[in-house]
């Protein structure tokens, strides 16, 4: 088997040869991101603060707070047919010192995976894609774009990111502003970056539908204005949320556990309007919440474009909803902790992500610092 970071090589010769560098124990060590962080990087999705008030209604005719939406099976109308998902693990492999100056290192494996589903019901990948990222702090060392350039002539499986660089994503976590931490969020931002590429060329006929996982954040709203029949699902949802609703003849403000307190399986909620009515955002309950440990688990919060910023039709919010209630019949229980909220069909885009990764194991043995013997 042939080293499959090759590549990367000639960029740690350069620092090897110009640097001083502080290995990691081990040789690599996997940063890993604390449990609830979908969570937060919903909440920088939705550019939202703990005080906003979701308040504009943004579908017509329904004005209800909670609506039947029963299972919409494919054989009665299949909506989804293409599903993308993405995955991103970082390792940091020490620190490079020049003179005075010095910054952390971190390799990172990203891939994306979209399967597409036929109407046998049968899945298999549409496209997938895997890329190694190193990360440094660039203008830490005279040399660092030598570095890049290292990395940019090993070609297009290879990438440089630069940590200082802002994003729309890392810059918005508390976890982001970190030396260390901040690579694991730079490489997830890298990770959506190519899953919105390749959502953007995937070759889709009329009506078939693309589920994205996550939320679809400004990158969609802006970057891809047409909102041409895809949805995101998030599995994680903020949950800090508060929303205005009609009660009685008043309104009142409710949080996000009240409002999800009365929603029942195979309900949806009132649609509300994000980023000025780009966004149209509902929750679906595709099970429980009885026999669940916690009343929140097996919801779903949607996100579907709407650029004409009008009320989208409660009919087809209704659809929309039914059908991911249906996707609830095949589930990965025991194979993952968020099965409760989890799209069969996500998981199997998620697997087909990560078995594309190199094992631990490989990347140690790959990744061994350059001696300055060996380069001489």
């Amino acid at each position: 088997m042939s080293n499959p970071f090759e590549g990367l090589r000639p960029a740690l010769e350069v620092m090897a040869r110009e640097g001083e560098i502080l290995p990691a124990t081990g040789q690599a060590i996997e940063d890993l991101m604390r449990p609830d962080q979908e969570e937060g990087y919903d909440r920088v999705r939705l550019g939202l603060d703990s005080d906003t008030i979701l308040d504009l209604v943004i579908e017509a005719p329904n004005r209800e707070l909670y609506i039947d939406t029963p299972a919409i099976t494919r054989d009665e109308k299949h909506y989804f047919r293409y599903f993308l998902d993405g995955s991103a693990r970082t390792f940091y492999l020490g620190n490079v010192v020049e003179g005075e100056r010095q910054t952390p290192i971190h390799v990172a494996q990203i891939g994306v995976a979209s399967v597409v589903r036929d109407e046998r019901g049968r899945m298999k990948v549409a496209r997938a894609e895997h890329k190694f990222v190193l990360l440094l702090n660039k203008s830490e060392l005279s040399f660092g774009q030598a570095v890049e350039d290292a990395i940019v002539a090993a070609g297009p499986r290879y990438e440089f990111v630069d940590l200082k660089e802002e994003d729309q994503q890392t810059d918005g976590v508390n976890a982001g502003k970190e030396p260390r931490s901040r690579a694991a969020h730079k490489a997830n931002w890298r990770m959506r970056v190519l899953e919105g590429d390749i959502a953007r060329t995937l070759s889709r006929g009329p009506d078939e539908w693309l589920v994205l996982d996550g939320g679809l954040g400004s990158e969609y709203v802006k970057d891809w204005p047409e909102g041409k029949d895809y949805l995101g699902v998030v599995k994680s949802s903020w949950k800090e949320l508060k929303f205005c609703v009609k009660g009685g003849r008043v309104k009142q403000t409710i949080n996000t556990y009240q409002l999800l307190a009365g929603l029942k399986t195979g309900q949806r909620t009132i649609a509300f309007g994000l980023r000025d009515g780009a966004l149209a955002t509902w929750y679906v309950r595709i099970r429980g919440p009885e026999h669940l440990e916690f009343p929140m688990m097996g919801v779903l919060r949607v996100e579907l474009p709407n650029p004409s910023r009008e009320a989208v039709p409660s009919d087809l919010i209704n659809e929309i909803s039914g059908a991911l209630v249906a996707e609830r019949q095949a589930t990965p229980h025991g194979k993952d902790v968020r099965w409760h909220a989890h799209l069969y069909a996500i998981y199997l885009a998620e697997q087909a992500v990560k078995n594309g990764f190199v094992s631990t194991e490989v990347l140690k043995v790959g990744m061994r610092w350059p001696t300055r013997i060996a380069m001489a």
